[in-house]
């Protein structure tokens, strides 16, 4: 008698064979006014909007080579986002693009952001704007903590004003272990985000501030999978917070940079790079219990996806097209992402290309 194999019994249960709308394949194509520049990083776009007839997005912005720690120098560049500031550019079609220059910088000496603030996303809400964002305080060694700031503006080209401390913090409650700089030695971790928090993706969902991010535990580990990332969400009532975070916490056991988009009363996301999960797109009704739909192909790198109105037509819908950075190059630049037209036989006939 035939026997079922669990490699098969998984593929049933997880219906791996299913024909799932969820599926696709990403093409990408070079920008103009954002590409390669020798010695300047821009990398980690936001999602981008649309203001009338402009095409907005914000980006890390650096100059100069990055040496890493072990130079002794504390004002010495550790990574291409060290030292930066966070910009903006405009375009009339997505693919030309002009830079309009900077959009949030650096705090004053002793600020809690007075190293570097990047990696940013951004939300339009009842005619504001927010920039939320990653922020480092001087100097930038192993163990620096990682919080998360917000800035608000009336209009999407500024000014832009800061709130006056982070919104979100690593959980700091595991304890290092000597006073070497080694984030690995811990005496014990603490929770999935005793580290750092960042990586932040800001949404107004279900009459309230949904702050999504990313969390590096103390005593990170290098496993089988990547490195050991997961995603938490915080809650507020008001976008400068306080924000709660979720007992659910951490809500993904992989991903990267954080990648959602609002479907049908949940939440979809995209996990690249890192963990058991990585490269899949995963789906939430409610926002916070995730579940796989399908594995994705050479996924966009810091995707940001356009932010249509129509994202309810179908489950990609959301991810239609986008900015990416491209790192495989002495200097980070920004790239188009767009779902690959070969497979759209996938998308239901609703979809708008």
């Amino acid at each position: 008698m035939r026997q079922e194999s669990l490699a098969m019994r998984r593929a049933r249960e997880r219906e791996y064979g299913k024909d799932s709308t969820w599926y696709f394949q990403f093409k990408y194509a070079p920008v103009t006014g954002l590409g390669y520049e020798e010695g300047i990083h821009r990398r980690d776009p936001s999602s981008v909007i649309k203001i009338g007839e402009v095409y907005y997005v914000w980006y890390t912005k650096s100059s100069g080579s990055s040496v890493g720690y072990d130079t002794g120098d504390l004002d010495a560049k550790v990574w291409p986002w060290d030292w930066s500031e966070i910009w903006y550019a405009t375009s009339d079609d997505g693919v030309n693009w002009h830079e309009q220059g900077l959009a949030v910088g650096r705090g004053e000496p002793g600020a809690y952001d007075d190293r570097s603030v990047f990696t940013p996303e951004v939300l339009a809400h009842n005619g504001k704007y927010y920039l939320v964002y990653q922020v480092v305080k001087h100097p930038y060694l192993r163990r620096s903590k990682e919080y998360i700031g917000l800035a608000q503006s009336s209009s999407p080209d500024g000014p832009w004003v800061k709130a006056d401390e982070p919104i979100l913090s690593p959980a700091c409650n595991g304890e290092w272990f000597g006073e070497v700089d080694n984030r690995h030695l811990v005496k014990h971790r603490g929770d999935f985000d005793s580290h750092k928090t960042n990586d932040p993706c800001l949404f107004f969902y279900k009459d309230q501030f949904w702050l999504y991010y990313k969390g590096y535990p103390m005593g990170e580990q290098l496993t089988c999978a990547g490195r050991e990332t997961k995603w938490g969400v915080a809650v507020a009532d008001r976008p400068e917070g306080p924000y709660t975070k979720s007992v659910y916490n951490p809500i993904t056991n992989s991903g990267h940079e954080t990648l959602l988009w609002p479907y049908k009363g949940g939440m979809a996301a995209l996990l690249t790079t890192d963990g058991p999960e990585r490269n899949t797109i995963q789906f939430a009704q409610d926002g916070l219990q995730f579940e796989i739909q399908a594995f994705i192909e050479h996924p966009p790198e810091a995707g940001g996806p356009f932010r249509t109105e129509h994202s309810d037509i179908h489950p990609l819908e959301g991810l239609r097209w986008g900015l990416s950075h491209e790192i495989n190059s002495p200097w980070h630049y920004i790239q188009r992402f767009e779902v690959d037209e070969r497979t759209k036989h996938l998308c239901n006939n609703k979809c708008n290309h």
